[in-house]
């Protein structure tokens, strides 16, 4: 007995992810209207869009009125186990990442930054400070804010261009392996706003990092502010 041949909103939804592979339209260009495809497919336009919805549900496409359907930008995609570093992320993923912006200096710390690396006194050191405005080439997507614990020596004149963990690790011998996260959501505001070229009103997440050494060591508070459509957190949870 022959296979039963599949469904035609399944072949074009097979058709459509084959599709949105091609450069171009990973760069940004318009699908073919739905009238056309649905003409060069064969089908009807209702059995097209069941291909299409499904694919706007997975946020593979994204769809707007009076515009059309194109490729959604590709979201980082984070998780609670095993985590990585934003550049192994991005790397995972097959994306080239860009520093639009990076800055080095040194600043006093405010109280929650001061209780994280446990300092104490109104005389502590100033601390390192590491900001980055990131992304892929024709997308700032994150502006990085990170503070480094001053007791740890690290140095201003470093490559910082280079993988942070990787740096730490080979340089000063310091091996990060927890990270605590806290995730929020916040209007941009004027100046994330600037750095991420995007609307003061639109949104975008905010996620806080405390990171750990091997030796439960406070190493970085880190900050990063995505644009909302660019970042994904992913739970998994199992049920006793």
């Amino acid at each position: 007995m022959a296979a039963a041949k599949k469904p035609l909103h399944l072949q074009a939804e097979e058709y459509i992810r084959k599709l949105i592979q091609e450069k171009k339209y990973k760069e940004g260009k318009l699908l073919p209207k739905e009238v056309d495809l649905a003409q060069q497919l064969h089908i009807s336009r209702n059995t097209l869009r069941l291909a299409i919805n499904k694919l706007v549900m997975e946020g593979l496409l994204v769809r707007k009125k009076g515009i059309g359907t194109k490729v959604a930008r590709q979201s980082v995609v984070s998780g609670l186990q095993n985590w990585l570093s934003f550049s192994q992320e991005m790397k995972r993923m097959g994306l080239e990442i860009c520093n639009f912006e990076l800055h080095v200096s040194y600043r006093t710390f405010d109280n929650e930054i001061r209780e994280f690396f446990n300092l104490k006194g109104d005389s502590a050191p100033k601390t390192l400070v590491m900001e980055r405005v990131r992304g892929t080439e024709d997308n700032p997507f994150v502006y990085f804010i990170s503070y480094f614990n001053p007791e740890l020596g690290i140095r201003s004149d470093e490559d910082f261009t280079r993988p942070l963990y990787e740096m730490l690790d080979k340089e000063y011998d310091i091996h990060v392996k927890t990270s605590i996260e806290e995730i929020s959501a916040r209007l941009a505001g004027r100046d994330i706003a600037e750095k991420l070229d995007i609307s003061e009103n639109d949104p975008i997440l905010i996620r806080k990092r405390f990171i750990y050494d091997d030796n439960k060591i406070p190493v970085e508070y880190n900050i990063g502010y995505y644009k909302a459509e660019c970042f994904t957190y992913k739970i998994q949870a199992d049920r006793n």
